[in-house]
C-alpha cells in the first residue's frame, strides 16, 4: 500500500545537560512533557487531538511513553509505545510515527526520545548464586561475560585506526563543533528550538559546550593509553535531554494552513558487525543512496549526525565527499553531549530549526524541496538514516 506524505511541524527539544548535571533532579516525565505542550503550542494543535506518542529510549523500564503522554496532559486514549534501539531510538521513533501517519492508521502523532540518566534506574546483574554479589552493568546491549562487543570508544579507535586519522585531525573537528555551538548560540539559533525548564539563562543553553583551545586538546589523555587517539575531549559525553516532533496528516496540515514542515521521503537501518558499530551511520546512508539512485549526499541542505568521536565526522565526511565543516552547522554531540536514544530525535530538531524555523525567524530561507539528513551509529551494531525534504 502506497503511503501518503505525513508532516513534522512543530520540533523543540531540552537543553542537554551533563549527567548530574542541569537536569540531575528531573525525572524523564518532567523532562519530556514541557517539550511536548510546547511543541503543541507552536503548532496550535489541540491536545485532545494527539493519536499517541513513540518514544525512543533506553533506560527506563515499563513504557514510559505512556507516563510521559499523561503527564503532558494528553488525552487518555492517545497510544503509547516505548522503543529502543539504543542510539538510533528517537529517529525511529520519528520514522515510525510518519509511517503511521502515512498509512492512515492516526492524524497527529507525537514522536522523538528522551533519557534522563541521571535519575534512570540502575542496571543491577542478578548474581549467579546466592554466594555472588551483584554487580552493575553497563548500557552496551552485549555487555556480560560472553560479550564480543566493544564500546562505542573502541569502535572508534578502530574507524580512527583503519582511516588512518591522527590525533591532530581528531582534536581539530572536535574543537570546531565546540566553536560551532558557541557561534550559533551567540547568534540565537537556538531560541524557539531549546524549551527552558526554568526562566534561567542555563536552561535555554547545552550545558557542556564551551569556549576551547588547543592546549584544552593537547593535554588530555587518552582512553587506551599512550598510543590511543580517542580522548575526553575529543568524543561525546552522555547527557540527559528531550526532543520531540509532531507529525500529522496531509488533512490536518492543511488545516494548519500548510505551515513550512519537513516531510519524510526516506528512510533506512542497517545492521553492521557489532565491533564496527561506529561504521552504522555511513552504512545507513550508503544503503539509502542504494535505494535512491539520485540521492546525492554533496548537495543536501543540511546534513546532521550524533558522533560518538571526531573519527566518525572525518570518516563520515571522507566516504561521501564533503566537507567536515558541512556537517552539524550549529555543533555535534561532542560539543553538546549525547543522549542516548534522544539522540536522533536532537538531530531532526535541528534540521527542522535550519531547514523551516530559520525561515520563519527571517534567518535565512531554506527553499521548498531542500533536503536534510540525518544519520548515526547505534550501539550493537546498527545505523540508521532518514531523508527530510523542506515544504
Amino acid at each position: 500500500m502506497a503511503l501518503t506524505d505525513a508532516y513534522i511541524v512543530a520540533a523543540r527539544r531540552t537543553a542537554l545537560g551533563r549527567v548530574g548535571g542541569l537536569h540531575a533532579r528531573r525525572r524523564v516525565d518532567d523532562l519530556t512533557a514541557p517539550v511536548i505542550r510546547a511543541a503543541l503550542a507552536d503548532c496550535k494543535i489541540n491536545p485532545a487531538l494527539v493519536d499517541g506518542i513513540i518514544l525512543g529510549n533506553a533506560t527506563e523500564v515499563s513504557n514510559p511513553a505512556r507516563l510521559i503522554s499523561l503527564t503532558a496532559g494528553l488525552p487518555e486514549t492517545a497510544s503509547a509505545i516505548t522503543i529502543d534501539r539504543q542510539c538510533a531510538s528517537g529517529l525511529d521513533a520519528i520514522v515510525q510515527a510518519c509511517r503511521m501517519v502515512g498509512a492512515g492508521e492516526a492524524e497527529v502523532m507525537l514522536a522523538g526520545g528522551a533519557e534522563a540518566l541521571s535519575t534512570a534506574p540502575w542496571r543491577v546483574a542478578r548474581p549467579k548464586n546466592l554466594h555472588q554479589m551483584p554487580r552493575f552493568i553497563g548500557l552496551e546491549p552485549l555487555t556480560g561475560d560472553a560479550a564480543v562487543e566493544p564500546n562505542m570508544f573502541e569502535a572508534s579507535e578502530l574507524l580512527a585506526r583503519e582511516g588512518r586519522i591522527n590525533r591532530g585531525e581528531l582534536d581539530q573537528v572536535a574543537m570546531r563543533s565546540h566553536l560551532a555551538a558557541l557561534a550559533a548560540r551567540d547568534a540565537k539559533r537556538f531560541i524557539g528550538e531549546i524549551v527552558p525548564m526554568r526562566a534561567i539563562p542555563e536552561e535555554a543553553r547545552d550545558e557542556m559546550v564551551r569556549d576551547v583551545s588547543a592546549e584544552d586538546f593537547e593535554r588530555q589523555t587518552p582512553f587506551s593509553g599512550g598510543g590511543g587517539l580517542l580522548t575526553a575531549a575529543n568524543t561525546s559525553a552522555q547527557a540527559d535531554g528531550a526532543a520531540m516532533v509532531i507529525v500529522v496528516s496531509p488533512r490536518v496540515w492543511t488545516e494548519l494552513g500548510e505551515p513550512r514542515a519537513l516531510r519524510l521521503v526516506a528512510s533506512t537501518t542497517i545492521g553492521v558487525a557489532p565491533d564496527r558499530e561506529a561504521f552504522g551511520a555511513i552504512a545507513a546512508v550508503q544503503r539509502l543512496i542504494g535505494l535512491h539512485n539520485d540521492l546525492d549526499v554533496t548537495k543536501m541542505a543540511a546534513i546532521e549526525t550524533s558522533e560518538a568521536s571526531a573519527a566518525q565526522i572525518i570518516q563520515f565526511a571522507r566516504h561521501f565527499g564533503i566537507d567536515p565543516a558541512a556537517i552539524n552547522i550549529g555543533g555535534g554531540a561532542i560539543a553538546r553531549g549525547h543522549p542516548l536514544a534522544a539522540s536522533g530525535a536532537v538531530l531532526v530538531v535541528r534540521l527542522f530549526s535550519t531547514l523551516v524555523r530559520a525561515f520563519a525567524h527571517g534567518g535565512g530561507a531554506a527553499p521548498r524541496g531542500a533536503l536534510g539528513l540525518a544519520a548515526l551509529s547505534a550501539m550493537g551494531g546498527l545505523g540508521s538514516a532518514a531523508l527530510l525534504e523542506a515544504t
